[in-house]
Parts: C-alpha cells; sequence; structure tokens
C-alpha cells in the first residue's frame, strides 16, 4: 500500500474507532492489520499511532482487530524452524513481575532436562509494570540474552540444551521500535495481549502455546489469537501476576486446547502433588529494595536487585533447594508435561520434575 493510500485508510480508521464510547465502530481484520502494518513500518505519524492504539483500547478490541494486529506481527516477525520436531513456546508477561521473585525462567532449562525442546521469549522492559523479565533473570545467571534467532534454534537442537531464550529485539526488531511509543501513552495497549504470540521458533512439526492470564477474559481471547497463529495446541493458566505459575496455596485453574480445538477448563490442586506452602508465590525477601503499595502488596523498587535474587533462587532450585521456587517449578512443569501429553497425570508430570530437580540435572544445560 502506498503512503496516500496509507494515510486515507488510518484517517477512516481513526474517524471510525475514535468517536467516543457510545458512537465508535469496530473495524474489520484487514484494517486493524493495514493499520498495524503502518506502525510497524514507521510510516503513520506518531500521534495517530497512539490515537489508533488508545482508541482500540477503550472502545474495546473485538477478536477480528486482535487477529488483524497479531497477523501483522507474524508478518514482521524473522521466524526459524527449528531442526526439532516439537517446541513449547512458553510466554511470560513481556512487562515482567514487581511484586513477587520470579521463577518460570528457569522452566526452559528444567523442561528441556524432562525431554522437551523450549523457547521462551520477552525484552528488558516495557509498561505498564516494567518489571523483573526473564531477560533480567537469565542475564544475571550469565545465560545469553541476545542470540539472533538462528542461533536460538541451534540451542533447540543441541540435545546437551534444548532450550534458548529469545529477545523480541532480535526476532520482530520493527515491534520492538515501538517500546518508546508505548511508554509516552503510558497505558496499556493491544499490543501487550498480543505480542507474545509472535511464535519466533517453531517445530518441525508441532508448535505448543503457554501463556498465563490472571483476568477472566482472557483465556479465550488468547485461545482464539493462538488458533489464528497456528500453535497446534494451547496451555493458558491462571498464574501470579499473569505469568505461567499457579498459586502454590489453593485450588487454581487453566484452560487448553489440542489440535487447534476448543479450549476446555481443568481445575489444578498444589496439595494433589504434595506441594504444601504458606505462600502463593516465592515472596519478596527484605533485603531486596521495594515500597508498601497496599495492606499486604509491596512493589519491587530495585528491578536488578530482584532479577539478581531471582537468578539465586533458581539456580538453588535447580540443584535440589526446596523451597516456594522448588515447588512453582514443579507445579507448572507438572502442568505443561501433561498438556503436552509426555505423562498420563499431574502426579507423573511431578514425579518426573522432582527427580530431575533432585538430582541436578537441568543445571547442565544453563550453559
Amino acid at each position: 500500500m502506498n503512503q496516500t493510500a496509507l494515510d486515507q485508510a488510518m484517517h477512516s480508521i481513526i474517524q471510525r474507532i475514535a468517536t467516543g464510547p457510545d458512537l465508535s465502530k469496530d473495524i474489520e481484520q484487514e484494517e486493524a492489520r493495514i493499520g498495524m502494518l503502518g506502525l510497524l513500518e514507521n510510516a503513520i505519524d506518531p500521534v495517530q499511532a497512539g490515537i489508533f492504539l488508545i482508541a482500540l483500547r477503550m472502545k474495546r478490541e473485538t477478536p477480528e482487530e486482535n487477529r488483524g494486529i497479531l497477523q501483522a506481527i507474524l508478518e514482521q516477525t524473522d521466524r526459524i524452524t527449528a531442526d526439532v520436531a516439537e517446541v513449547a513456546d512458553i510466554a511470560d508477561p513481556y512487562d515482567g513481575y514487581n511484586r513477587t521473585i520470579p521463577a518460570s525462567p528457569f522452566l526452559a532449562p528444567l523442561l528441556a532436562a524432562c525431554g522437551l525442546k523450549v523457547v521462551t521469549h520477552g525484552l528488558n522492559s516495557v509498561g505498564p509494570k516494567y518489571g523483573i523479565t526473564h531477560r533480567h533473570v537469565l542475564a544475571a545467571a550469565g545465560i545469553p540474552v541476545d542470540l539472533s534467532p538462528r542461533q536460538a534454534a541451534h540451542r533447540l537442537s543441541d540435545e546437551r540444551l534444548g532450550w534458548a531464550y529469545i529477545d523480541q529485539a532480535q526476532f520482530a526488531p520493527k515491534l520492538h521500535h515501538l517500546i518508546d511509543l508505548r511508554q509516552k501513552m503510558i497505558k496499556r495497549s493491544v499490543i501487550t495481549t498480543v505480542e507474545v504470540l509472535a511464535k519466533p521458533i517453531v517445530g518441525q512439526e508441532r508448535t505448543h502455546f503457554v501463556t498465563g492470564y490472571v483476568h477472566k477474559p482472557y483465556p479465550p481471547v488468547y485461545a482464539d489469537l493462538a488458533r489464528h497463529a497456528g500453535f497446534d495446541s494451547a496451555l493458558l493458566i491462571r498464574g501470579i501476576e499473569g505469568g505461567v505459575i499457579p498459586s502454590l496455596r489453593q485450588v487454581g485453574k487453566y484452560f487448553a486446547y489440542q489440535n487447534g480445538g476448543e479450549e476446555l477448563p481443568y481445575e489444578i490442586n498444589p496439595d494433589d502433588l504434595g506441594i504444601r506452602q504458606d505462600m502463593r508465590c516465592v515472596p519478596v525477601p527484605a533485603d531486596i529494595p521495594q515500597s508498601a503499595k497496599g495492606e499486604g502488596t509491596v512493589t519491587i523498587t530495585d528491578i536488578p536487585a530482584g532479577a539478581r535474587k531471582a537468578a539465586e533462587f533458581g539456580r538453588a532450585a535447580l540443584q535440589g533447594e526446596k523451597g516456594p521456587t522448588y515447588d512453582s517449578l514443579l507445579y507448572s512443569g507438572a502442568i505443561i508435561l501433561q498438556h503436552l501429553q509426555k505423562v498420563a497425570s499431574l502426579a507423573e508430570g511431578a514425579e518426573l520434575i522432582r527427580s530431575v530437580l533432585d538430582a541436578g540435572e537441568a543445571t547442565e544445560r544453563l550453559h
């Protein structure tokens, strides 16, 4: 589309979506795709770009609009097919964690030690939370975080490793370039929802999507987008801070589909796996700078210090040290193994995870 046609399209789109709560109109999937491609190509005035994203959010995006935005991102992603049959794609929140110490960055090497090929992805920092990301934690643990898509795919086929982290700056640089605009917008946009489905590394036969959520409306949204992106299966876990690890002390829930089918709900209970924790997640230690944000809630104010602590806890858990990080990895790992049909039950998955953690087998896959 030439610049004149794009300008005319954006003028029409904004006229319709930015007309207030009662009069705003939805746009077609193809129009959302065109608008997002314009943003990615830096061909739209920044003011119009911000209005486009904010207006979609304020009127609430439709499934068609979500798919159009995602389609544009998929088309601009530098995607690699790894030399492996299956890939588990674990997508934690790109804006990270600021109320807990994340354990999830160490799921990938743990699951690789259980025989899976795993990719995780993210970026350095983005709103609305600007929290501790996988990149922060893995870098603190001395693990490479600036691999090219080809290098990351090679790590998956290396039997000594079997997993990789890949940064958005590497697999979708045009999308990553929008971070400055997103920071100026302050509020969450549709990009936050769909960017985790960019699908940077795929398997030769099957690719599986694993992500987390907090708010109840999101499972059908993510399931629809995962099907659109072509993921063979999806696992959507109601997790702490929207991540892939459920609460360690109460009954939880996840949704899943297989072979592109309908997503179904499942109930889970940490007690069934022998997890007995007073804490719902890995707590923030007193020596990590934090500020009170309300009764019983703190916010980490020193992200690098939190990342170093997460790396310390993660390494210890992979070496068999018991505690909330160990149990977090056990719980989420068992769910993923069962979903991918590598074990017959959650209990069997937990048994396999425990054996790998207690033997320290996953530590060999960190480098």
